[in-house]
């Protein structure tokens, strides 16, 4: 048996109450994760544990890699068994990692093996859930439903293909996918393929000869996924930059279009006019903006070359662009132009300063306009999620938090919202029981009800 027990991470009875009594229940709303929404359409029936817990899940790979393990057993040709058994070995003295938590509860909650990882368990593991696999049809459809999943939002480029939502609304399940508009191959200018993802768009929209037709296509992409659904965008940078005058932008894309090398000065005008430019256009049509701030990313060039992107050799950057972000706030606000912006920080040295920032810019159009979005990738964890809480309620308001998300290509990831359900619980419970706020459990269920999913369902403007 694991180490598992009903009140884990619980750590008192008012905690367990509030989790029992009202977080537990509430559906799951992924409003940010990588899953292939083409995969979510075949549907088809996994053949192993391995193709649903290990492949393309970088999260494994980077703590496989800080094990020592040989990149065969993680990335290369060893059998989907030897990856299986070497992440097992790896995970069973991972002490402290989300991984050595989450990896342990999916084991329980989609397949009711209740083995502990570990090496000495990774054969009888192996077996038992890839005879629950055979044995009942797992596909994505049921990973999904069975986690009590009501909406996705997938994250697509602006010339990825949206007929897979309308067909996947055709299918008829129980659970809808509408994709998040996300810009970054287009405003990473300084890319080698960036004509190639500039040469998608173009037989999609217009010829993006200057940079008035670059904005009038990705306006015209940006109406095309509002029509299957999309009420969310996304926008990924190292930093915040400032915002040039448009005709500096112009003439860095008029060299790109020409084939010429962007240096990095030139990357960074671009980019700084191309995030205002979005943002304007997310305000326009009352898109909820998805701001990642802090990753630095493909630190290890031979690894890139070798495995390409997202293959887990990213980290935290140190370039703090609070400023930056400010006065892209305040030009935005100026010109009535402003969207509605969760700002996800991976530095947590600019936890407060960005809780501060957003105070300044929230209005009463929107509840919660201006959000601190949950804790996120390198700090998705009971560390990472505490503090997140505490400088939260510390300089703002826990009241209309938009709550977690997934950020994840896994189909087995959703038990990191009930990971998360927990810690809040008991993050609130110790305060009850300290008597440093309220007794009324039933009010207090209903904050954590409303931040488990009933807020991100109205800020992003969802239909029940």
């Amino acid at each position: 048996m694991s180490y598992l027990k009903d009140n884990f991470l619980l750590y008192n009875k008012t905690a367990e109450k509030l989790y029992e009594q009202f977080a537990v229940k509430m559906p799951i709303f992924d409003y940010h994760c990588h899953l292939p929404e083409k995969q979510i359409l075949e549907n088809r029936p996994f053949g192993d544990i391995f193709e649903i817990w290990l492949a393309g899940d970088h999260y494994k790979w980077r703590l496989m890699r800080n094990f020592g393990a040989d990149e065969k057993y993680i990335t290369g040709d060893a059998t989907n068994k030897e990856k299986f058994i070497t992440y097992c070995t790896v995970l069973g003295t991972a002490f402290g990692n989300p991984l050595y938590h989450w990896s342990q509860v999916e084991l329980k909650e989609f397949f009711g093996c209740e083995k502990e990882i570990n090496q000495k368990n990774a054969e009888a593991i192996w077996e038992e859930c890839n005879k629950y696999i055979s044995e009942n049809n797992v596909t994505p459809q049921s990973l999904i439903e069975g986690s009590n999943v009501k909406h996705i939002f997938t994250t697509n480029e602006v010339f990825d293909d949206l007929t897979t939502f309308e067909k996947i609304r055709e299918k008829g399940y129980d659970f809808r996918v509408a994709p998040a508009y996300r810009g970054d191959k287009i405003m990473n200018i300084e890319a080698d393929s960036y004509l190639e993802y500039i040469k998608k768009l173009e037989v999609l929209t217009i010829p993006l000869i200057n940079l008035s037709s670059l904005e009038e296509a990705l306006e015209m992409r940006l109406n095309a996924f509002i029509k299957v659904g999309c009420t969310a965008s996304d926008i990924a940078v190292e930093q915040v930059l400032p915002v040039p005058d448009k005709r500096l932008a112009e003439k860095v894309y008029k060299r790109a279009y020409g084939g010429k090398k962007i240096s990095p000065d030139e990357a960074e005008i671009f980019k700084g006019y191309l995030t205002y430019f979005l943002m304007k256009l997310y305000a326009k049509y009352d898109i909820r903006t998805e701001l990642h701030v802090g990753a630095m990313r493909n630190n290890n060039t031979n690894m890139l070359n070798a495995l390409g992107l997202d293959t887990g050799f990213d980290s935290i950057s140190e370039t703090n662009s609070i400023k930056n972000m400010s006065r892209l706030f305040d030009k935005l606000n100026c010109e009535n132009s402003l969207p509605a912006v969760a700002v996800f920080n991976l530095n947590p040295k600019m936890n407060t300063e960005i809780m501060t920032l957003i105070g300044s810019f929230q209005s009463s159009e929107i509840e919660g306009k201006m959000q601190y979005g949950p804790a996120w990738w390198f700090l998705d964890n009971k560390v990472g999620m505490e503090n997140h809480l505490k400088d939260l309620t510390a300089t703002g308001h826990i009241a209309k938090f938009i709550g977690m998300l997934t950020d994840s290509r896994s189909f087995l990831s959703y038990p990191r919202h009930h990971y998360f359900r927990r810690i809040l619980c008991n993050y609130l419970g110790d305060m009850m029981e300290k008597n440093e706020m309220t007794n009324d459990i039933d009010a207090v269920g209903k904050v954590i009800e409303n931040i488990c999913y009933t807020n991100a369902i109205k800020y992003f403007k969802i239909e029940e």
